[in-house]
C-alpha cells in the first residue's frame, strides 16, 4: 500500500499508475483509490480485486466480487477515517441485470441501517472481462475526517 498524498489540497488514499495495475493495456495514468476532499470521501469503482496484489478474486462469481468490492470499499473508507455509516451516496455497475438480486443482497447486508442513497447501472462491459460488478461511494463525515 502506497502511503496518502496531498494534491491540491486533497488527499489521496492509495495512489498508483495504470501502467502497473493494467500492464496489458499500456496506459500511464496516476490514480488513487479514493481522495477526501474537506470532509467528503470519494472512492473510486471497486471491484472483485484485491487492493495490496490487484488480484482477481471470484472469477465468474457475481457474488464473491460483490462481496469483494464493499469489502475494499469499508476498507478505503476506514483508510480515510471514514465509516460505513457516513456513506452518502453508492454506483452499481453491473454487466447484467439479472446480476442485481444477488448484487443488491450483499450491498443491502453492508448497508444495513444506513440507507445511503443507490443507482444501479446495466453496461455492456468493465475495465477487464472477468468483472461482473464494480461499485464506487461517497461518504461525508459531518466533522471531518478523524
Amino acid at each position: 500500500m502506497s502511503d496518502p498524498i496531498v494534491v491540491g489540497g486533497h488527499t489521496r488514499i492509495r495512489p498508483f499508475n495504470t501502467r502497473d495495475t493494467y500492464p496489458e493495456q499500456r496506459l500511464d495514468n496516476d490514480l488513487c483509490q479514493a481522495v477526501i476532499a474537506g470532509n467528503t470521501v470519494y472512492v473510486r469503482g471497486q471491484i472483485g480485486q484485491d487492493l495490496d496484489t490487484s488480484e482477481s478474486i471470484g472469477i465468474g462469481d457475481v457474488a464473491a466480487q460483490a462481496e469483494r468490492a464493499m469489502a475494499n470499499v469499508a476498507l478505503l473508507l476506514d483508510e480515510a477515517g471514514a465509516r460505513m455509516e457516513h456513506l452518502v451516496k453508492l454506483t452499481i455497475y453491473l454487466v447484467d441485470p439479472r446480476y442485481r438480486e444477488a448484487v443488491y443482497r450483499i450491498v443491502g447486508r453492508w448497508t444495513q441501517g444506513v440507507h445511503p442513497i443507490s443507482t444501479g447501472v446495466v453496461v455492456s462491459a468493465l475495465a477487464r472481462p472477468e468483472w461482473l460488478v464494480e461499485i464506487d461511494a461517497i461518504a461525508v463525515i459531518a466533522d471531518g475526517p478523524a
